[in-house]
């Protein structure tokens, strides 16, 4: 079980709710967060990342975040630094400052609470979880929704932009009906990371959501994840679902999934190591 009774014994009756939560990232800018906490002992603490450009407060987010707490799981879910309500300067940003984000926020939940045994991520979130995931040794389980294999993918959407991102150091775009400033240095950034690769080391139980109609990510994405990830791992097909998860009885499904899931493997204390024979490549076994 959980070593966790920060809210245990307090004399107060315990109930399900939203607390604000903030914490700082590395260059002192505070970083805005909802920390979902059920009305009891956590089952574990667990961490959502949104998609790029995104925030904590879209929907899908907080609909998932919000079932999985009526599951007994604690979740955290907050805004990179420059979105949402979060300090900071969107331009200045890249995946690299997104993944310190991701290990500050994991950090301050561990230093506060117990370290989250659960990363999921959305779109580039996803790519953003698959990459730290290696390095988390209390990490027992990963969920990708709609995630690309690659931070390349992205230059898809400065489609028009690139060359004059290159000439002058940066231009404005539209994304989701929003003017965002993409610099240089973000591209060079993207280009510089390998999500693949980090899959291959990763060692942990993997679960792939995907929409076969997703227009954002293909999902080919999800092939090329799950081919190189490890067992266990699983892949479940969105029909009928869009990249954003705007329909309600998605993100319920999604969330209740999810729960189900990972009561496999929050209890148990063993980490997967490329030794271990249940940390398997089928096609070294075929």
């Amino acid at each position: 079980m959980l070593k966790y009774n920060k809210f245990i014994d307090s004399g107060e009756t315990e109930v399900a709710k939203t607390i604000p939560y903030t914490f700082k990232n590395n260059q002192g800018k505070e970083l805005s967060g909802k920390l979902e906490m059920p009305d009891g002992t956590p089952k574990a603490f667990v961490i959502f990342v949104h998609c790029f450009t995104g925030n904590k407060d879209f929907s899908a987010n907080r609909r998932i975040s919000r079932t999985l707490r009526d599951h007994d799981f604690a979740v955290l879910r907050f805004d990179f630094t420059g979105l949402g309500n979060s300090d900071g300067d969107f331009s200045e940003t890249n995946f690299s400052s997104n993944l310190e984000d991701l290990r500050n926020a994991y950090n301050q939940i561990k230093e506060e609470y117990s370290a989250p045994q659960i990363l999921i991520g959305h779109s580039l979130g996803g790519a953003a979880v698959l990459t730290m995931a290696p390095e988390l040794k209390e990490l027992k389980a990963v969920i990708t929704i709609g995630a690309p294999s690659s931070t390349q993918h992205l230059t898809h959407l400065f489609e028009g932009h690139l060359d004059k991102i290159q000439d002058q150091g940066h231009s404005e775009v539209e994304i989701g009906g929003r003017p965002f400033t993409i610099k240089k240095q973000f591209i060079d950034d993207i280009m510089g990371h390998k999500v693949l690769e980090k899959v291959k080391k990763m060692r942990r139980p993997l679960l792939i959501f995907h929409s076969p109609e997703d227009e954002t990510v293909e999902i080919s994405n999800a092939k090329d994840i799950y081919t190189v990830a490890k067992h266990p791992k699983s892949f479940i097909s969105l029909s009928g679902a869009d990249h954003l998860l705007t329909k309600a009885e998605d993100t319920h499904y999604v969330a209740n999934v999810i729960a189900t899931w990972c009561d496999r493997y929050i209890e148990d204390e063993q980490v997967l190591t490329e030794e271990d024979p249940t940390s398997i490549d089928l096609k070294k076994t075929s």
